[in-house]
């Protein structure tokens, strides 16, 4: 059993099974769509012989200048079901045409309507012989799909299609060579009709649903701007870029690869690869995605990846993974329209034998049988799960999550505890500045911005930090000489008198050229002379319990100021525990950071459970010490570290900006790096199942009432349902089941918009 068959608990067989039962369907599909395209595509290749030999004749040696269109048909299902489409649609209209005729002579609909037609010789074979026509073109593309079925010994929806179309279609010959009491020709026709119309709004369904690679592929541009040696530009083609490259995306343009701005200011729509919808400001050493569109400047981006190396191209990968994988709701629905098909038999022998019986057997009895098998017939229940998963999967890449295994989001909805990494996913994985300490007569700006001042020239993520914390506070920096980094133990330099005076630290009263202030941790104290005030001494004191790092601030040997540094919890992490308890979940945080450290941030947020001081090689035991309770646990994580509990989970979910490592173990990944999608994720799982489940009762649970009708049950009392009026309940059930599954787009899933959940609150340190 591999990894990911311990992470589910799920059988092997049964899996197994689905897939045959997948390829079985897709077998079905395509069998008659193949058939469709042999005598076109013979076609196709005599007038491309045809245009070779002329091309040749005339001396023409240049070869093929187009593009070789043939194996577009799409991305996975989507050219499959586009396909169908197109031939469903064409069948449908000409079917119809050619039903009129036998609609307009049908002496059952002249009765019922109180019209009649003009007869001439022949009229009568008007009737059957359009009936055969159309039963030949509308007809035996069903009898086709069906063969499959047969030959795997899995009947399902073709086959009962296939099945009460051929019964009416030899009935009503017959009755031209045998005088009966009424034939089904025009029953037949409109029946025909009727379920290439259903099949047509299937396929265009599922096609739109499912379209999310083509939308993807179309992000990228056809071709690229590469600056050249001479400054100049050339328009290329977008696959010749290479890594390295410098390109120029002019206002309005598509990032034509992934790549790094090198010169140039703007702002970058993202929203179609990560559902945000405000543009991002894009500066020099910032980092642009292949496919999002620049606002109104310039920029000059130097390409780091290309073709299958792209964050698209990947993410496109990804949806790829999510179309073609197996949802378990799907092959119960599958075994369940296999099931429907014995059911139908059987209702049929029974009405058969009932209605012999009663009526002894005459045409009345083959109606009855033919309108059962119609009514059984599972169309709906064959769209009612693909529609629900393809949307679920749209709405999904829209608010930034990708799912990677379809099973993975049906299983959120069953969800009892999220485990969240704390560094990186619960925080932002930066030093940020937490608390701030001072001596009497110095305030906490005044500290701020001249520490912020000598450390204006050092990119140690300390002294980031603490220009990061004055600028959040729009502090003004003052100018520093003489800049020195001392290893290991700080930095020092030469501040103006300005500076000084700014921040109340001037000695005298007569201004100063500048004095060495340093800025270090207690590695620098022991150097210096002065000694440690009380106050500074207990804040150090309680930040260390607290796992803080502590900076000082030391003007000629004194310490003035003390500076606590910590990871920064992000402000979503609040809301998210908010959220996920009201949705009924327990929160747990996995760590591998001191118990000090993780129980403050646990206590700060809400959390339910704490996992503190957690090898990288232990994580995963965690996870399945609350798989051991009977937890359905996911994990949510972004390092290297957390690829094996995001595998052993039973939803692994990835940050998008976390490594290769943990984005290929999980099973949904979080483009926009929000741990809120988490809360989002849960909410479409269950509204989504709810979807599924209304619309299972509609495909097949109008059934349970329209078997026993079509059977004739109330007979007795003068109501019959004729194959034609069976037909189109069948047709409408279908109808209803795609409605259905389009209001799943409707769903809130923004945050909060759940009662009692917290507005966002001031990020706040990890401490």
């Amino acid at each position: 059993m591999d990894d990911h068959d311990r992470r589910t608990g799920d059988d092997p067989e049964p899996a197994d099974t689905a897939r045959g039962d997948g390829e079985r369907s897709d077998q079905v599909e395509r069998s008659m769509l193949e058939d469709e395209a042999d005598d076109a595509e013979r076609g196709r290749d005599e007038i491309r012989d045809r245009q070779e030999h002329d091309r040749h004749e005339a001396g023409d040696d240049r070869g093929g200048g187009g593009h070789d269109h043939g194996d577009h048909g799409g991305h996975g299902d989507g050219g499959m079901h586009a396909g169908h489409e197109t031939m469903f649609r064409r069948r449908f209209f000409v079917s119809t045409l050619l039903s009129i005729p036998v609609l307009l002579y049908s002496e059952t609909l002249q009765g019922w309507l109180g019209f009649s037609m003009p007869a001439f010789p022949g009229s009568e074979w008007l009737t059957p012989v359009f009936a055969v026509i159309v039963f030949a073109y509308g007809g035996v593309p069903f009898l086709r799909m069906a063969a499959p079925e047969l030959r795997e010994r899995a009947p399902g929806m073709m086959t009962l299609i296939s099945m009460a179309i051929t019964v009416a279609f030899v009935y009503s010959l017959a009755s031209v060579v045998v005088p009966t009491e009424s034939a089904f020709f025009w029953e037949l026709v409109t029946l025909i009709d009727i379920m290439l119309l259903g099949h047509w709004i299937e396929m265009r369904s599922v096609r739109r649903a499912s379209s999310a690679l083509d939308e993807l592929a179309k992000l990228m541009p056809d071709t690229a701007e590469r600056i050249t040696e001479s400054g100049d530009t050339e328009e290329i083609p977008a696959s010749e870029l290479e890594e390295g490259d410098l390109v120029l995306v002019r206002p309005g343009a598509s990032v034509p690869a992934d790549g790094v701005v090198e010169e140039g200011e703007s702002e970058v729509n993202e929203s179609m690869i990560t559902g945000e919808s405000t543009p991002v400001s894009k500066e020099p050493t910032d980092e642009v995605i292949g496919g999002t569109v620049n606002g109104d400047g310039s920029l000059r981006v130097r390409i780091s990846a290309t073709g299958e190396e792209t964050t698209l191209a990947g993410i496109m990968r990804l949806v790829e993974e999510a179309q073609s994988s197996e949802s378990k709701t799907q092959a119960l629905a599958d075994r369940a329209a296999g099931w429907l098909f014995y059911v139908a038999l059987g209702a049929a022998a029974v009405t058969a034998a009932a209605w012999t019986i009663a009526t002894g057997f005459d045409s009345a009895v083959i109606e009855r049988v033919v309108t059962v098998l119609v009514i059984a017939c599972p169309h709906a229940l064959g769209l009612a799960i693909p529609l629900v998963v393809a949307i679920n999967t749209s709405l999904a890449a829209r608010n930034g999550m990708l799912v990677r295994d379809r099973i993975a989001m049906e299983r959120a909805r069953t969800l009892d505890t999220v485990v969240f990494d704390k560094t990186g996913t619960l925080t932002e994985g930066e030093q940020g500045v937490v608390d701030i300490a001072t001596v009497d007569g110095v305030s906490e700006d005044e500290a701020l911005a001249l520490a912020a001042t000598v450390e204006g020239d050092s990119e140690h993520m300390i002294a980031r930090a603490i220009r990061e914390a004055a600028d959040e506070r729009g502090l003004e920096r003052g100018t520093a000489t003489d800049f020195e980094a001392l290893k290991g133990k700080g930095v020092r330099a030469t501040v103006d008198g300005a500076a000084l005076r700014a921040a109340g630290l001037s000695r005298g009263d007569e201004p100063r050229d500048g004095e060495r202030v340093h800025v270090g941790g207690p590695n620098l104290l022991s150097e210096l002379e002065g000694g440690m005030p009380t106050d500074l001494e207990r804040f150090a004191d309680r930040a260390g319990e607290n796992a803080q790092t502590v900076v000082y601030l030391i003007r000629e040997g004194d310490p003035v100021a003390a500076f606590a540094l910590a990871d920064v919890v992000r402000e979503e992490s609040y809301r998210v525990v908010d959220a996920l308890h009201e949705l009924g979940l327990e929160v747990a945080m996995l760590t591998g950071d001191s118990e000090d450290v993780a129980r403050a941030v646990a206590d700060d947020l809400g959390i339910d459970t704490v996992f503190a001081e957690v090898l990288p090689e232990d994580k995963d035991e965690k996870i399945t010490e609350l798989q051991a309770q009977g937890k359905s646990v996911a994990m949510v994580g972004d390092g290297v570290n957390d690829a094996p509990a995001l595998t052993r989970a039973d939803i692994g979910i990835a940050i998008g900006s976390g490594t290769d490592v943990a984005v290929q173990s999980a099973d949904i990944i979080l483009v926009k790096n929000n741990p809120m999608d988490v809360v989002r994720l849960v909410k479409l799982s269950r509204a989504s199942y709810r979807k599924m489940q209304q619309n299972l009762v509609w495909a097949a649970g109008y059934n349970v009432f329209a078997l026993p009708l079509a059977a004739g049950i109330l007979a007795p009392i003068g109501i019959l349902l004729s194959p034609a009026v069976g037909a189109l309940l069948m047709s409408l059930s279908t109808v209803i089941v795609a409605i259905n599954a389009q209001f799943l787009r409707r769903v809130d899933l923004s945050v909060p918009s759940l009662p009692g959940v917290s507005a966002p609150r001031e990020p706040r340190p990890a401490d």
